[in-house]
């Protein structure tokens, strides 16, 4: 197997978050096909969207694995 240097493992901020949106948007749309409703299932499908924009857009702005923030954070030796 290849070793490689990767020990944070999508441990970001920018990762939480869109998992958290992602997981309570998976937890809307299971509501809505439990009951079924479809507008709800369509407001799960929109939260998701929404958690996948707000996963990249912390990202971008440096709170992704190796983004500026995360970098810095890291260092506080």
């Amino acid at each position: 197997m290849a070793e490689h240097d990767d020990d944070n493992h999508g441990n970001s901020l920018a990762a939480w978050v869109m998992v958290g949106i992602v997981l309570v948007a998976t937890a809307v749309m299971s509501l809505a096909v439990a009951f079924p409703n479809v507008p709800l299932f369509i407001g799960g499908v929109v939260l998701a969207i929404v958690g996948l924009v707000a996963g990249k857009v912390l990202a971008l702005a440096g709170y992704g694995v190796n983004g500026a923030v995360a970098r810095r954070d890291a260092n506080l030796s």
